[in-house]
């Protein structure tokens, strides 16, 4: 079996093709597992999408053929061709997949390195592939020790405090934006449109910059329980507001988890004033041509004060790398012992028959009385435990299909290999 993850990201692709490998809703998510677990050699299956990324994990017998299947299956849903597909995605293998996967819990491969929302999106992938019946065993244990490492990298290291989001970049563009022309954040008007988590983080940074904020949703209880949350002076809107309030703001923050533009040209009036709207989602939800006064800024668009996150986190990032091998070797270690497991029971359970066995036709033939039949358990326990033990030590670096095998020969022992989630 071997760990393989397709991966396409702010890294590799633009957002462009970002958005059309989108899986933004479950019938999505449930196709692409469908379609890649259709393959035989693929065992069990995870799709990872963010803003940033579309992952496909996998564990596979081939990973050549594995790859192709990926690419083939992805296509059927996105209409991207195979080729493209092939030639954007970053491939990691084995190792390298577990190390890819652990940094990407650690939030160390996001757009905004140190960020608290991967950890949290990974579980809702790995949840909804396992109740899909596409993962179990092998990427249970896998997601656990990548959610593992990464509580040790926040624990250990301050990448993650003073969280910084998407969200909270959108904020400190808009406010590089405002002191530019004079003006500050403190007591200006800001139009939410969504009342996700995404919106949810951006009210919260602009609460803390004293803005004026007015949220609008298509689900307006939505909206009032955000508001209602955050504990500030929100103002809750109708949707049926949404052309008026976009005509009368200046800054305008767009997070909605809608799968199409719900911002167009017919809704944009011409005004007196410049306004700034962000859309901080994937796909994009704000569809204009170029027009005066109007300034739209993308994910993509937010890579500059990336760059400086990077840089300033850029010690911390070190450290916290080193967490991911030690995590990465943890792994490998508890995944050889797990391997070895199996062997090392059925040799215990083989010693323990055969003394029995001896010791019954011993007392039978009156080479030992009965009430010594105790104390020669113990004694013979002991014995076969001692016997035992530099196979056992042996078994965990040393439990390839070829050992195991010949180890069923030799003992005349049936190894069961179940792979139980722990």
């Amino acid at each position: 079996m071997h760990y393989l993850i397709a991966s396409w990201t702010h890294k590799n692709t633009d957002i462009k093709l970002r958005e059309k490998l989108a899986l933004n809703d479950e019938g999505k998510q449930k196709e692409i597992l469908r379609l890649v677990c259709a393959n035989s050699n693929i065992s069990e299956a995870m799709a990872l999408s963010t803003c940033n990324r579309v992952e496909i994990i996998v564990c596979a017998d081939d990973i050549k053929k594995a790859t192709k299947h990926i690419f083939n299956s992805l296509s059927l849903l996105s209409q991207v061709s195979p080729q493209i597909l092939q030639y954007r995605a970053t491939i990691y293998e084995n190792e390298g997949a577990v190390h890819h996967l652990f940094s990407v819990a650690s939030s160390l491969d996001s757009l905004v390195v140190g960020e608290n929302q991967i950890p949290g999106q990974l579980k809702k992938a790995f949840k909804f592939a396992y109740n899909s019946a596409n993962a179990a065993g092998e990427i249970f244990s896998l997601i656990h020790f990548a959610l593992k490492t990464a509580a040790n990298v926040k624990n250990l290291t301050q990448i993650s405090k003073n969280p910084v989001s998407v969200s909270s970049v959108a904020v400190i563009k808009a406010k590089q934006i405002y002191e530019q022309i004079n003006k500050s954040l403190n007591g200006a008007n800001a139009l939410v449109i969504g009342a996700g988590q995404m919106a949810s983080l951006v009210c919260k940074h602009l609460v803390a910059n004293n803005t004026n904020i007015t949220l609008v949703n298509r689900t307006a209880q939505k909206a009032q329980n955000l508001a209602q949350n955050l504990n500030g002076v929100i103002k809750v809107e109708d949707f049926s507001k949404l052309n008026e309030l976009l005509n009368s703001h200046r800054l305008i923050f767009v997070a909605t988890s809608a799968c199409e533009a719900i911002i167009k040209d017919e809704l944009i009036r011409p005004c007196e004033f410049r306004r700034y709207i962000f859309d901080i989602c994937v796909p994009r939800n704000v569809a204009l041509s170029e027009q005066d006064n109007v300034e739209v800024f993308f994910v993509d668009d937010l890579d500059e004060i990336v760059r400086q996150n990077l840089e300033l986190r850029q010690d911390q990032a070190n450290e916290a790398y080193a967490i991911v091998r030690a995590g990465v070797v943890e792994f490998y270690k508890w995944l050889k012992a797990k391997n070895s497991a199996p062997a090392i029971k059925a040799l215990r359970d083989k010693a323990r028959q055969v003394c029995e066995q001896e010791l019954k036709i011993a007392i039978k033939k009156g080479y030992l009385k009965k009430s010594d039949e105790i104390e020669a358990k113990k004694l013979l326990h002991q014995a076969f435990k001692a016997f035992l033990h530099s196979p056992s030590v042996a078994l965990k670096t040393l439990n390839d299909k070829t050992t195991l095998n010949a180890l069923e020969t030799l003992f005349d022992i049936k190894i069961q290999n179940d792979d139980e989630i722990i």
